[in-house]
């Protein structure tokens, strides 16, 4: 049976689109900081791809009990968006979203980022007019790498799951949409790669292949 026709792409944004996991890092850090947890052991990396709630389940233990998780996500939030002028696309992301844009292909945006972190995102971008729409942490019960945020792209989109490539450069959204049904892709720019993916690619303008 051949594979049915791919007509739109859901992208994750943190990593495959814009370069933010470093400021997701040090709004993390000088949240905590100024909550009085110190996390400069930890890596940039030690977080990635992983949504708000499960990186508060491993960092609570080090801040004062007093400190709620809504005062420390309003921190790290607050510190991202008034630091979005240091974001920046990651190579031939823009590019590839307008040359899909052209060819009729429709995109959303599906986040394990919170809505005022996704939507800051997309301005620095400057792409919101090639989307449908977007997916942050707040409009779903369960983030990745729970099937729940693709599932829910799909509907929005009124397409079959087989049909919606997600480009993940994450092995926890990569969970999530293969688990969801989509085409999965996987974002590896620097070699290596995970697994449950259909494709990897190291360069986003090979995404355009599959709509060619």
């Amino acid at each position: 049976m051949s594979r049915p026709a791919l007509k739109a792409v859901a992208w994750d944004i943190d990593g495959t689109l814009i370069d933010s996991e470093p400021l997701h890092h040090r709004a993390l850090v000088a949240a905590c900081r100024a909550l009085g947890a110190d996390l400069s052991d930890l890596p940039d990396q030690a977080f990635r791809g992983i949504h708000m709630g499960d990186v508060w389940k491993q960092v609570s233990p080090r801040l004062p009990a007093a400190v709620a998780e809504a005062e420390w996500a309003a921190r790290i939030n607050a510190h991202y968006v008034d630091n979005r002028d240091s974001l920046i696309a990651l190579p031939g992301a823009v590019a590839t979203i307008r040359a899909l844009a052209k060819l009729g292909v429709t995109q959303a945006c599906v986040s394990n980022s919170s809505r005022s972190v996704v939507d800051a995102n997309i301005a620095a971008l400057g792409i919101a007019d090639a989307l449908s729409f977007s997916l942050s942490l707040d409009d779903v019960a369960a983030g990745k790498p729970d099937p729940e945020p693709y599932r829910r792209a799909c509907t929005r989109l009124g397409l079959p799951p087989e049909s919606v490539v997600a480009v993940e450069d994450s092995r926890s959204g990569a969970l999530s949409a293969r688990a969801a049904g989509l085409f999965v892709v996987g974002y590896t720019p620097t070699g290596g790669g995970f697994e449950a993916v259909d494709l990897e690619i190291d360069r986003l303008e090979n995404l355009l292949a599959l709509f060619g």
